[in-house]
């Protein structure tokens, strides 16, 4: 830790060093050296050291420190100039293979390949042949940044600073590809709804617009700061395009006239992240920070959650809801990934309230929104750098810099299949609209289109109900891996001396942690605990068929009277009054203190339950 910082703003220090950008423009954040050891002006991509006019970006200690000559802004050089090619020395030429040994260790893990194994907090229910590649795409001469689909399109971009456009008849390039205009790297693509459009951003700060038909150039917008533009995406109704900065601005375009409509900014990091929600009402950004950003159609701020410690790399909306409401109200799955090695589910809730509510900055008049966290989870080893669900919202997929792509059931978040064909980092995936095909990039240069097996898929699903056994079948060696995945290497040894399989484990209570295994830590045991519960539930729920939504964080249990509480969750009422009747004014979810202890009926979600009891009784 740097000299003269105490450990929590060692660890805002960290964030901050992971959120600085390569000035190649690459999607890839890397730490630089700390202030202090001598190597304060180190490259922030890893390579050799940077001083004064170097080709790279970099910070000085008084920079790092928010004082002084050495802030400066993502995307330009110590000069203010735009930034050139990277250097073959640069950390992120090497492959994976060829990076220092310390950071190997820190970063590589075992992917296991078993057909019923466990893998990173979730159950792994791999299927053969239930995915295979059907064609690689190899025309790009960098790194692959990201790849988008039409209904009859599929379009890469590239580090090379062009835009490539296939056929998804034969995966064959169009004659107007590939498609260029930007002088640096092409961060992203995005396809409007109808396919007509094609949007691309880049390093150069423009955000371009093109026919997809003929690959002419409708519109140059160019982002009002000049900043590098890291991310762009059409609202459902194509008459809006968002586009995200490296200094944090956010514009909202209008496709009609190609003119700003409404422009907004986040405090702190760079903006890599955005999706639209499916109604479009609203569309949430994420940054090199961690926040994640709601915004309304206004673009007025509606919420903002840190999500992910070390930066948020990704975000996509499901377009399923999770439940019907009423006519005004949806729930839909929000998924994030990071620096931090997690994707992260969220259900995000937006509803027209009866009378008005008034925001004192925002002036946000009669709507209400909700963004809840779910689950984590945890299939990668390393940083996860894309996500995207299916279209039909039954599948999601990552991909990350343990050079591997997974796939998941969003119903159960049990992993289908994993993918480890590429050979550096996976940096994009994409599912298409109409078929199920599934696009991954990579900074091998390549784009891989898979084709799932609909039957394999179908059996997937049947094996949910096995799920229990599969857990109480675990070797003692199924059970030290879990422990190692979970952070508690350390246990491993006792657990093996001990023969804990995974019976036994489901079993451990706090008093056999302490008298049997004589672990004498309270922190550990509890976070054994903590770790062991989240286990059981997972396998209650999945057994019951019950969505998470409607159990009751207290019991576990459906609930049958949910109340809404002052901190926003739902619970069962008599389990909630029950917690507040012990003198428990903290929040059974945050641990924070409740502001109140008025408790409001979720009719909507009362509803929801007993549509699905009627459903599933018949």
């Amino acid at each position: 830790m740097p000299t003269g910082l105490s450990s929590s703003g060692s660890v805002r220090w960290r964030a901050q060093l992971l959120s600085e950008l390569c000035r190649s423009g690459c999607c890839l954040p890397q730490p630089a050296y700390p202030p202090g050891s001598g190597r304060s002006k180190a490259c922030v991509c890893g390579s050799e050291r940077a001083t004064g006019t170097n080709r790279h970006l970099y910070r000085s200690e008084a920079g790092l420190r928010g004082v002084g000559p050495g802030i400066w802004r993502p995307g330009e050089t110590s000069s203010g100039s735009r930034p050139r090619a990277r250097p073959e020395g640069c950390c992120l030429r090497r492959p994976w293979g060829e990076r220092p040994a310390s950071e190997t260790a820190l970063l590589q893990g075992v992917a296991r390949s078993t057909e019923t194994s466990r893998a990173g907090g979730v159950i792994l229910l791999q299927i053969k042949n239930m995915v295979k590649l059907i064609h690689t795409l190899a025309d790009h001469s960098d790194d692959v940044n990201c790849c988008a689909f039409s209904p009859s399109l599929l379009a890469t971009c590239s580090l090379d600073k062009t835009i490539r456009v296939y056929s998804l008849s034969n995966f064959t390039e169009l004659p107007h590809s590939p498609l260029k205009f930007h002088t640096y790297a092409v961060h992203c693509c995005c396809f409007s709804p109808s396919g007509h459009l094609l949007a691309s951003c880049s390093t150069d700060g423009t955000t371009v617009l093109w026919n997809t038909q003929n690959g002419q150039t409708l519109a140059v917008m160019e982002q009002p700061s000049g900043s590098p533009v890291r991310v762009c995406r059409f609202s459902p109704d194509s008459t809006c395009l968002v586009s995200g900065a490296a200094d944090g601005t956010v514009v909202l375009w209008n496709i009609q006239t190609y003119k700003l409509y409404r422009c907004g900014s986040v405090k702190d990091g760079s903006l890599v992240a955005c999706a639209f929600s499916p109604s479009g009402d609203l569309f949430v950004t994420g940054s090199s920070c961690g926040d994640l950003t709601v915004w309304d159609d206004k673009m007025r701020c509606l919420h903002s959650e840190k999500a992910h410690d070390l930066g948020v790399t990704c975000c996509d909306f499901s377009s399923q809801p999770v439940s019907d409401g009423e006519q005004d109200f949806q729930f839909f799955r929000l998924a994030s990934c990071g620096q931090d090695c997690q994707i992260k589910i969220w259900i995000v809730s937006f509803t027209h309230i009866l009378g008005a509510r008034e925001n004192e900055e925002n002036k946000i008049q009669g709507k209400g929104f909700v963004l809840k966290y779910k689950s984590t989870l945890s299939g990668h080893s390393a940083p996860v750098l894309a996500c995207a669900f299916s279209h039909d919202g039954q599948m999601l997929v990552s991909g990350s810099v343990d050079k591997s792509v997974v796939v998941y059931d969003t119903n159960t978040e049990n992993i289908l299949h994993r993918l480890t064909q590429h050979t550096r980092y996976v940096t994009t995936c994409a599912f298409a609209l109409n078929t199920l095909l599934l696009a991954t990039g990579s900074m091998d240069k390549t784009v891989n289109i898979w084709q799932f097996d609909t039957e394999a898929l179908c059996q997937a699903g049947s094996m949910e109900d096995q799920l229990k056994q599969f857990t109480e079948d675990w070797s003692e060696e199924d059970v030290s891996t879990w422990l190692s995945e979970q952070g508690l290497k350390d246990l491993v040894d006792i657990f093996k001396m001990n023969n804990i399989d995974g019976k036994e484990l489901l079993n451990l209570t706090k008093e056999s942690l302490a008298d049997d295994l004589k672990i004498e830590s309270l922190g550990l045991r509890s976070k054994v605990l903590r770790k062991i519960e989240e286990l059981r539930t997972k396998v209650k729920s999945l057994s019951s068929g019950t969505p998470d939504e409607f159990l009751c964080p207290i019991t576990r249990e459906l609930m049958r009277d949910p109340v809404i509480a002052s901190d926003g969750y739902s619970y069962e009422k008599e389990a909630i009054e029950n917690w507040i009747g012990k003198k428990k004014r903290t929040s059974p979810m945050t641990n924070l203190i409740l502001p109140s202890v008025v408790l409001t009926p979720n009719r909507t979600l009362k509803m929801a339950i007993d549509r699905w009891l009627e459903t599933h009784q018949k």
